[in-house]
């Protein structure tokens, strides 16, 4: 069950490439949107990176980063990121696997992947917004800019 709105997002500290890494409590005082993933490769996977590859002028307009998460070793990552011309960062939840997957609620234990999970976070870090897709359909961004628009407006 991932977690829901109104809850302190858990802070983490993963890799963005083999040297560097990421941490949640970084991006403190900033709107987050955080998109866990199944697998980079994937069709559905590719689809929905790419267009909030697309999307991310509107999130970024609303005044919001982007994190892509899965299980995914920061190698894959790379390869996947610049395949992809991504612009936003892909983080490795690689080890121990899905621990941070784990944490929001997102971990599939059956098939040691993450669930397709969005979050999207206050400039406190809580969580203002959420949604489990099924892991077959890609989500889109709807659902994060509605979220992204109504913290604009004040509105939780």
């Amino acid at each position: 069950m991932a977690l829901e709105p109104n809850k302190q997002a858990p802070d983490f500290t993963l890799n963005s490439t083999p040297d560097q890494r990421l941490a949640l409590r970084d991006f403190r005082g900033k709107l987050v949107i955080l998109a866990f993933y199944p697998a980079d490769w994937s069709p559905v996977c590719s689809d929905q990176m790419a267009l909030y590859n697309e999307v991310l002028p509107e999130f970024r307009r609303l005044g919001a980063e982007l994190l892509g998460i899965s299980v995914d070793g920061v190698w894959c990552h790379l390869a996947f990121s610049k395949d992809r011309k991504l612009r936003f960062p892909l983080l490795a939840d690689f080890e121990p696997k899905g621990e941070v997957a784990r944490m929001y609620g997102a971990y599939r234990p059956g098939d040691g992947v993450s669930e397709r999970a969005l979050f999207v976070l206050d400039r406190e870090g809580i969580i203002r917004w959420s949604y489990v897709s099924p892991v077959g359909i890609n989500p889109g961004a709807d659902g994060i800019l509605e979220a992204l628009e109504a913290l604009q407006q004040g509105r939780p």
